[in-house]
């Protein structure tokens, strides 16, 4: 195969972070290339290079045998180079059409014209059996079809290297599938994929060559075929890492979270989203919710959270009703909450680090005395997280959030739920983003809060997360628990005709 590209020893620094050093990467044709490592290692900063996102300090970028500078996104387009990224740009109130032609509109005598687009997207659709409705408002569908978007926008402009960042990071395992096979079709077609991910699983499954990279060096290149899971994680993190959850059979307490007859439906729902939904999470145990997205996980914690108003039930914090309390005061009654979304009910992108790992509580008067900030206090809580839960942040606690890696600001949050030390821990998704070594330490963590006591409610579409942490699993689907499971005694298949609908009514746990 020959070289489609070359990045030679490209840097790249920020305040108080040189995110490239010298960093050297190759592509060659028709293959799929994979770039590993840990969370600030410098992955996406290098992408962002060759997509001209940004200018690197130093360096040089030979595509198809000739050096380039690549000016903009829109150059890079033209050189033939496409990227998917890990927070998708796409605008909400558009249609699908509309996004996939934003910038190579065709506009005669002042009007944009759309049905050869769309004609064209539909083309793409049906050739890549992504299923997309070009008429459909990105506001409509699903995060996983909003990535088959994102995907057409780089096929709609024909382009030959294709960068995807993080893209298994928001997406069922179905979905998963769904774009494995695509990324075979467009490998099989001679195109070249950089792919950017922390799933040593994918990883070997799709990919051809692995690149490492540490602290924004290149660790080395290895050929997948020559090397094993473990042998890349002692690359990347530098140690051996154990992927399996260490834990002690739970010793379990009272109660701390009692759900009874949930209902939540909308005016536009033909029926209700939650429907009768019951259970009890008590001390000192993990009970994981699985379940395809989109059969009203997602809800159920926007309920216990106080984000929607449930259409009638109960949700008792210890014997406390709190369904009428508003989010602040379920936070203080003793409610931690790791949201689905990190951007948009986790973090405030544009204060600093410090700021933001106080959200929580700087009415306290650990942080304000007399309305007043303390801000030694504020500036004290955030070296203290950083240096305990590992954040990779350039200037420290006065970083700004929106700057920091996507993994870095997951544990932000993490950092900042979980020192609290609530009564009960809910974690949707909580390790989404992150690389194998800082999973292990979050699993760590809430194996740990579980046995100090603490109740936690977990969330996740990662299967293996499911089983190896949960003391028990409830299933949902179609927005009812159909079944509740112990992991020790269920397997894969029959969680998964649970969570399909083909079976329920179970309580094994």
């Amino acid at each position: 195969m020959t070289t489609v590209l070359e990045m030679k020893e490209i840097t790249k620094a920020f305040p108080g972070v040189v995110a490239n050093d010298k960093t050297s990467f190759d592509l060659r044709s028709g293959e799929v290339h994979a770039l590993l490592g840990e969370n600030g290692a410098g992955k996406s900063t290098l992408m962002n290079n060759l997509f001209g996102i940004y200018q690197p300090d130093a360096g040089q970028i030979v595509l198809a045998g000739r050096p380039v500078e690549i000016r903009s996104p829109s150059h890079a387009y033209e050189l033939g180079l496409g990227m998917v990224h890990q927070h998708f740009k796409l605008v909400q109130n558009f249609t699908v059409t509309e996004n996939v032609i934003l910038g190579v509109e065709d506009v005669r005598r002042g009007i944009v014209h759309t049905s050869e687009a769309r004609r064209r997207i539909t083309e793409l659709s049906r050739e890549y059996s992504l299923d997309v409705d070009p008429d459909a408002r990105i506001s409509d569908i699903s995060v996983g079809m909003q990535q088959r978007v994102e995907i057409l926008k780089v096929l709609f402009r024909k382009a030959d290297i294709i960068i995807l960042d993080e893209p298994t990071a928001v997406l069922t395992p179905q979905q998963i599938q769904d774009l494995m096979r695509v990324i075979r079709q467009l490998r099989d077609e001679g195109r070249s994929i950089v792919f950017i991910s922390h799933k040593l699983d994918e990883i070997m499954s799709i990919a051809d060559r692995c690149t490492v990279l540490k602290l924004g060096k290149n660790r080395g290149t290895v050929a997948i075929a020559d090397t094993t899971k473990q042998e890349l994680s002692n690359m990347m993190v530098g140690r051996t890492v154990d992927f399996s959850v260490q834990k002690e059979p739970p010793k379990v307490g009272e109660p701390v979270l009692t759900v009874e007859r949930l209902n939540y439906h909308t005016k536009h729902s033909h029926k209700p989203i939650l429907n009768e939904v019951s259970f009890q999470v008590r001390e000192g145990e993990v009970v994981s919710v699985a379940g395809i997205d989109g059969n009203g996980q997602t809800e159920l914690v926007f309920a216990l959270a106080g984000m929607i108003p449930q259409s009638s039930g109960r949700i008792l914090l210890r014997d406390t009703p709190i369904e009428n309390m508003s989010i602040r005061q379920r936070t203080v009654a003793g409610i931690s909450h790791v949201p689905e979304d990190r951007h948009k009910h986790g973090l405030v992108l544009d204060y600093p680090l410090e700021f933001n790992l106080v959200l929580q509580e700087y009415f306290l008067p650990r942080f304000q005395r007399n309305g007043f900030l303390r801000f030694d206090e504020i500036t004290a809580n955030a070296r203290k997280l950083i240096q305990q839960f590992d954040i990779r942040s350039g200037q420290g606690a006065k970083t700004l959030a929106r700057s920091m890696s996507g993994g870095n600001q997951q544990k932000s949050i993490l950092a900042r739920e979980i020192s609290r030390s609530s009564d009960l821990l809910i974690a949707v998704q909580p390790t989404r983003g992150l690389d194998v070594g800082a999973i292990e330490y979050v699993h760590q963590q809430i194996i740990s809060e579980r046995d100090k006591g603490k109740a936690v409610l977990v969330v996740s579409l990662e299967l293996d997360e499911v089983m190896s942490i949960s003391d028990r699993i409830l299933v949902m689907y179609e927005g009812e628990l159909v079944g509740e499971l112990d992991p020790a005694t269920t397997t894969y298949e029959e969680l998964g005709l649970y969570m399909s609908g083909a079976l329920r009514g179970a309580t094994r746990a």
